[in-house]
This record gives C-alpha cells, structure tokens and sequence, in this order.
C-alpha cells in the first residue's frame, strides 16, 4: 500500500505565488528582496492555518537561493535549495516555541546564532508559536533580535499577537495575515480536485470553504475526508451529510411558505429539519444568514458579497426578487431577537416555531398597511 500525503502537505506552496490569499504580504516580501531591503526581524502574525509558517520558509528558502529566477523563485537545483527540499539545510532553522519555550532554550538559540552559515549566504531562524515563550526567554532574546549577526534573519510567527510584549514588536518587521476568502479556497480545492481526479461540485467546494471558517489547512483536511468518503466524485449532497451542514434549500422553502403563508407546510419543513438531527439554533443562526444573503441580493452593487455557489447564486437572485424588502428586514429583526431568546428558552421548539408563525404574520401586516 502506498503511503498517504494529506493535501496539507502534498500542495504547500513551494515559491510566493503559490501562496493563497496573501498577495498584500507576499508582493512585500518579494520587493524586499527584489530591493535588498530585507529586515534582520519579522513577525507573522493571523489566524491558523492561512500561510505564516509556509511563507516564511519560502521567505528563507528564497534568501538562500544561489541562481533565483527572474521572477525571484528559489531555483530548487543550487545545493541551498536541494538540501532545503530534503529537510537537512544546516542554515534554515525551526523552534516550536510552544515546546521550547524556557530561557534555556533561548539561550542555546543565541549560542547557534553566532555561527555563520556553511551553505548560503543567511541562517534563517524560524520561532513558530512565539506567544508561548516565557517573559523570561522573551527577555534574553532581545538584545540578539535587535542586533544580530549580519547573517542572522528572524522570523517569527504568532496566531496571537496580543501576548507577545512590545519590546519585541517594535523590533520586527510585523505583517499581518488575513483570513482566506471563500471564493480563494473554493478555487484552490477546485485546482487540487482536478489535480486529484476527482469530480467536485462547486457547491460543494464552496460549503468546504465555509466551514473551515478562513484556514485553508482546516478545508484541505475537511477536502480529503470528503474523498474518503465519497471517492472521485464530490456532490453537495455528500459534503452536507457528512458535515452535518443544514441545506440551504430549506432555508428557500421557508421563505417561500411564509410569503405564501402556508402555517401547515413552515410546521411540517421544521419537523423534518428536527427529525434529521439539526437543533434549532443550528436552523436560527442559517436563516438569519440566508435573509442576509437575500437583502445583499437584492442590489446588484453588493451582490457580490455573497460567497456561495454559482447554483446556490442564481436562486439568491430569484428570490430576491420576489421578496418585499419591508418583509426582510422585519423577518432578520425578528429572527435576530430569537436568536438572542434561543438559550434561556425552555421549550426551545416552540419558540422557533413561534418565529415561524411571526414570519406569516409580518407578511399579513405588510400587505393591510
């Protein structure tokens, strides 16, 4: 049986461009270089999962490059870039700092630091998670991060910046990571789907993105779970079931039966939203996002802040149409207070259904005033 790479790992970016969602930072970093104006200290800092420890050994990867290309991609042939690629560079250097976080360990790091690279022309310390080192190890990194040997570079990185003392950030380079847009991720798991040979439906690649809520490492696991499950080919169907993700199509049926007010069909699409195993908030906090997506629909200026599916696009757009704009914003006033009521209800069925009834009832009043 051969051995199994998770995408993780397989499709990390290996040179700038390949960094998802970060063009801000990357475009920087290469001009750094481009210009010879490369700090001696950065600091990463943003959510997991979206690119600060892969751009940051590209960063030294790139640094070392003997024979960088035109548009300033590491070669992958010079001696610095094949001993990288084989994860034994003796001037590319990586500290967890949520493992090695004592004065100690600092303390040895400063010792490594005066000796100069014997590949390259830079030693690279990468500090990941630097947040976790102790106030005293903070304190006797400082001096060598504000001036270290000519040949040293820093780069740390952080998914909270808030602990990390401004001793510190004011000696760094900072820049700070965004999260990953849903049409981004969404594009990048088409890209390895077809790499992988297996048939995604965009809907489905998009509900992904969704979940992994801006971390593209998140989406790549969620991704090869989906394939384990459902082989070469990707149906929304199958991402929902398996993620225990509400269909949206639910949400369109509700909408409709209270513009039409149908009691008897907004009663009987709830039962069967609680007989699948979905609690009501999981169906409160859908709805106020899908009357969210109906009111950006509705201007085509801001129709693009819908991050769905091109399917899941048009049927925003149809409903938009028919619904009363007096009537959405009632019905997300409405639904917003339940979802507030939700948790100290005790008969937390009914007053979802009561939202329902509420639903019809606004509809009534706008058509009498």
């Amino acid at each position: 049986m051969s051995e199994f790479i998770v995408s993780a790992r397989k499709y990390r970016p290996q040179t700038f461009e390949d960094v998802v969602g970060q063009k801000h930072i990357t475009n920087t970093l290469k001009n750094a270089i481009r210009t010879g104006k490369v700090a001696h200290a950065f600091l990463f800092c943003g959510p997991r999962g979206v690119g600060k420890t892969t751009s940051a050994r590209i960063l030294a990867k790139t640094l070392n490059c003997m024979n960088l290309t035109a548009e300033l991609d590491p070669c992958n042939e010079c001696e610095s870039c094949t001993a990288f690629n084989q994860s034994h560079s003796f001037n590319i250097h990586e500290l967890d700092a949520a493992s090695n976080n004592g004065v100690d360990d600092i303390r040895q790091l400063v010792e490594q630091v005066r000796i100069a690279p014997q590949v390259g022309t830079h030693s690279v310390y990468i500090i990941d998670e630097v947040h976790m080192l102790s106030t005293a190890a903070f304190n006797a990194f400082l001096k060598t991060l504000e001036e270290p040997p000519a040949h040293a570079i820093f780069i740390l990185a952080t998914t909270e910046r808030h602990k990390i003392l401004p001793t510190i950030l004011s000696r760094c380079q900072v820049f700070d990571f965004s999260r990953i847009t849903i049409e981004d991720m969404a594009e990048h798991l088409g890209n390895i789907a077809r790499k992988e040979g297996v048939d995604a439906e965009q809907d489905a690649l998009h509900v992904i993105a969704q979940k992994a809520d801006g971390a593209l490492r998140d989406a790549l696991s969620i991704f090869d779970r989906m394939v384990t499950f459902s082989g070469d080919k990707l149906t929304y169907s199958a991402v929902i079931e398996t993620l225990n993700v509400l269909d949206y199509d639910y949400f369109f049926k509700v909408v409709d039966y209270a513009l039409n007010g149908d009691i008897r069909q907004l009663l009987l699409t709830y039962n069967d939203i609680i007989n699948k195993g979905f609690e009501g908030h999981n169906f409160i906090t859908g709805f106020c996002e899908h009357l969210r997506n109906l009111m950006v629909a509705r201007d085509a200026q801001t129709v693009r802040l819908l991050e769905v599916g091109e399917k899941a696009r048009e049927q925003y757009l149809q409903q938009a149409k028919s619904t009363p704009g007096d009537w959405l914003l009632a019905a997300l006033r409405e639904s917003t207070k339940t979802d507030i009521d939700y948790k100290a209800a005790t008969n937390k069925r009914l007053i979802v259904e009561l939202l329902l009834l509420q639903l019809v009832d606004l509809k009534k009043k706008a058509m009498t005033a």
